[in-house]
Formats: C-alpha cells, structure tokens, sequence
C-alpha cells in the first residue's frame, strides 16, 4: 500500500488543465505538468483494503496497488516494470481510458477514488523520460508466422506480445500510417502521436514489421495471407459507422465523425495545409453524446466555429452516482471533457427528424423534438414529447452515433467468417473464429469499446494463439472472451 494514513491526509488532485484560451488555439495535450510531489501524495492515498477492487474493475488486470506503493517509496523503476507486466501500452490508457478502476476503487465507496490513471501516466512518461522503455527482444525465435491484420490497439498489443514470444509478425495497415483509431481518430489535444510514433520504434527495434497502404481484401489478397502465414490475428476493428438515413440526409455539409476527426489529425500530421471539411465560422451541430461527439466538439472549437451544439437521445446523467450503478460498477453520472469546458451547449433528449436545405443544396438547418424513454413490450424505446418540435441553425452537421461493427466486405467476405448476430465476427473462449487458424480479437469481436479492453483482447488473443501453435504459452491472458456460435 501507500502511505498508512495517506487516505484520511491527502485529498484528491489531479492536474490543472491550461486555460481554455490558450489550449484552443494549438493542438497540444491539455494538461499541465503535475508536480511530483502532489504525484507520490495522491499514490500514498491508495490504502490496504484487502481486496484490490481495482485490479478487478481494470480489464487488464494492472497491478495497482503494487505500483502505487512503488511511486509512493520513490521506486519509479520498479514501478514501470510492474505496470508494463500487465499493460504494454500505458501511455494510452493512462490517456485515454475512462478509469473503471477508479470506479471500482474502495476508497471511492464514501470518499474521492485514489487518482490511478494519472499515477499510471507520470509512470510511464517518467520511464521514457529516463531511458527505461526499451526494446524486449524475444529469447528465441519459433520459425512461426503470424499476420496481424489492423494496428490499432488490440492489433499493437497481440503482434507486440507475439513477437516477443518469438514469433515472426506482420502487421498490415490500410492506412498510410500505423495507429489505426489511435492514429486518425484520436485528436491531437488528447493523444500527441508523438507517443504512438515512439512505441512503434519500440516494436520495429522488437522485430516486428509493419506494411502500411496493405488493405487486406482490397489490394492485398486474402488467400495470399492465407498461404504465407500459420495464423492469422483479425483486429481491424468496428469500424462500420451508424448513420441517420432521415429526410435530407443527402444534402452537402453533413459528414460522419470519422470523415471529419482524421482530416483534422492529417494537417497535424503535415499531410494538408487545410482539411477539406472545417468547422471554421460555421454553426456546427454534432449528433451524438458519447466520447466521439467530445472529439469533434474540441476539434471544431480549435478550428473557430461559430457555435456547437451537441445533440444526445438520452436524458441527461444525474450530477452523482446514479442508485441504479452502484459501486464497483462502472457509474451512470454526469461528466464533462475537456472539450466541454471550452464551450457549446449539449441538449438531452432530443431526436432528430429531418435535414433541411438552402438553394446551393447544403444543409442550413436540422428539425429535432424532445423524446422520453418508455418501456414497449418490456423493451425500451423513446417517444416523441408532443409540442416540441423545434428547428437549429446549422452550417456543419457531424454524425457521432457510434459503430456497427466490422465493415462488410474485402476482408470479412473472403476470408468468410461467421458474424454474430449483432454482426461482430464470432469467437469462441480462445478468440479462435469459425475459419481455422484466424482469430479474433479487439472491436472486431466485442464491437465498438474502450481501449482497455482492445489492449486485454489483443493480449489474450496472443497467449490463445502462442499456445495453438506451440502447445503451451507463458504469455499472460487477462480476460477470456464470450463465447459465440461459430456455425
């Protein structure tokens, strides 16, 4: 544990975030350095309490208390080392993950969590800082063959751990660069692709080899994969977007998140001097409530929009835990990003009922009304609230609804693997799918997700593929997945 009486002395703090008028006017990350000092406090508040409800709440099973502690005793070398046995990519959860630990946390119970994730990240940071991060070469080497289709994070974590058992991996990208969502769907202001870039020289220097502008299906065949390796890991994710096929859905100025946020990183990247769709002096509306829509709401405020409002189906979240989430789960309750911090107006309950156009065919309004959540047939469902119908002005429309799964076609179609019926591609207990030798694993399988849990399946998957081809494994496996029918 930490301190003894850490938990009753210190309080909870996290960083400061740079002040909003700074912030938007760069891409940079939005925090501000975190004093060590207030870091190794906020570690002496994680207490004994005997059983790690944290470990368990956390997908990968991280270490917490260990390194906790390890911070606390100034032990930062010990403590990188027991937070990469469970996690191979800290600085992306530590970024990005929505901390289901800290909702697990028994402090949390009838005071403030201990602040795990930003523990996590100073870790991390702290041991690339100092030279600690380096290439884990494998003792061996099988003579085994494995593609890795998709480097996004469960993609990255299943050829990283594979290479390092000995393994020869490949990992084919569509994409002209390796990342996949991390890459192009992550703004910059909440992942500088620094960290990315870094953790692939990382695993070039491992041996791990990476083709990008490799679109399995497309330009690369499948058959082809098929005869040069022994196994074949499917992590290309859920990357088939949810659309609002209503009245005036064809006009111009209305675009799906992911047309949107990736031309945003693409002139980060240096690839465009502007991108092509901008939220720059227009009234910008974003369809859709969860982390998506945040993207695009802090990407349109550093492009200049005129106003953002965001639309959200579902009735706004209680301030504090809702009764019906109680600890350890994952809580129902109000939260607020960065990016609404920096601005626009975020309307409950509201759905949407038609696009309308000007004269040049572009979209210059949406039609929505006020719904409520009723139960049909013991099955719930919204219904419009009558007498609210109600029009918004809008220049830019972003589509932020979510994912449906893997994209049909190319890959799924040839290599013809069974779908479940919520259309993901169906696995057993061992990511094994119906085609013998392909696996499973990440979005791709458990449909759209956090990147905790792409990181957890890509590192099962690894130790369910390492023991198919070997006989046994040593790697770890965190989690198992449920098992679907596969015929």
């Amino acid at each position: 544990m930490g301190k003894v009486t850490g938990f009753m002395e210190y309080g909870r703090r996290l960083p400061a975030r740079r002040p909003v008028h700074l912030r938007i006017a760069d891409w940079k990350e939005v925090y501000e350095d975190f004093a060590e000092a207030h870091l190794r406090e906020q570690a002496a508040r994680c207490m004994d309490c005997g059983i790690p409800f944290c470990s368990s709440g956390c997908p990968l099973g991280n270490l917490i208390p260990d390194w906790n502690d390890l911070v606390w005793l100034d032990h930062w070398h010990e403590a990188i080392d027991r937070l990469h046995a469970t996690n191979n990519f800290p600085e992306f959860t530590g970024r990005l993950c929505p901390a289901p630990c800290e909702s697990a946390c028994v402090l949390g119970i009838n005071e403030d969590p201990v602040t795990i994730k930003q523990v996590e990240v100073e870790i991390i940071d702290r041991a690339w800082e100092e030279g600690w991060v380096v290439p884990v070469l494998p003792s061996r080497k099988t003579g085994r063959r494995v593609a890795v289709i998709g480097s996004g994070p469960a993609g990255l974590a299943a050829a990283q751990q594979l290479t390092r058992a000995g393994h020869e991996v490949v990992v084919f990208e569509r994409a002209d660069r390796v990342g996949g969502l991390l890459r192009y769907g992550i703004p910059e202001f909440k992942l500088e692709k620094r960290h990315v870039e870094r953790r692939i020289a990382q695993m070039e220097a491992e041996g791990t080899e990476f083709r990008v502008n490799s679109n399995v299906g497309v330009d690369v065949p499948v058959a082809d994969i098929q005869a040069q390796f022994d196994a074949i890991v499917l992590a290309a994710g859920a990357t088939a977007w949810r659309d609002l096929p209503i009245e005036g859905r064809e006009l111009g100025g209305i675009h799906q998140a992911m047309e949107y946020l990736p031309l945003a990183n693409r002139v980060q990247e240096g690839d465009l001097a502007e991108p092509s769709i901008s939220a720059a002096g227009k009234r910008v509306v974003i369809i859709g409530g969860g982390d998506t829509g945040a993207d695009c709401l802090g990407t349109a405020h550093r492009q200049g929009a005129v106003s953002v409002t965001q639309f959200e189906i579902m009735p706004r979240p209680p301030d504090e835990r809702s009764p019906t989430t109680p600890w350890p789960t994952w809580p129902l309750m109000m939260r607020t990003t960065s990016a609404h911090e920096e601005g626009g107006d975020r309307v409950y309950s509201v759905s949407t009922t038609e696009f309308v156009g000007d004269e040049r065919g572009t979209v210059s309004k949406l039609r929505y009304h006020q719904v409520e959540s009723v139960l049909v047939d013991g099955r719930p469902t919204f219904e419009k609230v009558d007498g609210t119908d109600a029009e918004v002005a809008a220049d830019l429309v972003l589509l932020a609804l979510g994912f449906t799964g893997p994209e049909p076609g190319g890959l799924v179609d040839q290599l013809d693997v069974v779908l479940d019926q919520r259309g993901n591609a169906a696995r057993d207990g061992q990511f094994r799918s119906s085609v013998p030798g392909v696996y499973v694993c990440g979005d791709m399988g458990r449909g759209q997700s956090l990147i905790v849990w792409a990181i957890a399946e890509g590192r099962s998957c690894a130790a369910s593929v390492d023991a198919d081809l070997m006989g046994e494994t040593l790697l770890p496996s965190p989690i198992s997945p449920d098992a679907r029918p596969l015929g």
